[in-house]
């Protein structure tokens, strides 16, 4: 299994420690997918903001829809997160 090396939120500052607050506020707890982004908090910002945009944002999809691309994607590719 790969490594990848983690800011946890206990050590995060500045923009880092808000985004990943917010994973927090949002879910309850920061998941993998945005803990992993943590070196690079800019990045981690603007994925949060794209995931935002497709799963709430207008689209001729209802949000069932969105939620069940996405369990099938993650599925067919095997992914964990």
């Amino acid at each position: 299994m790969a490594w990848i090396r983690e800011i946890t939120r206990d050590k995060a500052t500045g923009l880092l420690k808000r985004e990943l607050d917010e994973a927090v506020r949002r879910s309850g707890r920061v998941w993998n997918i945005v803990q992993v982004m943590s070196l690079n908090a800019p990045v981690l910002r603007a994925a949060m903001g794209q995931y935002a945009a497709v799963m709430f944002g207008p689209s001729p999809l209802s949000r069932f829809q969105r939620e069940l691309l996405a369990t099938v994607v993650s599925a067919e590719l095997d992914c964990f997160y």
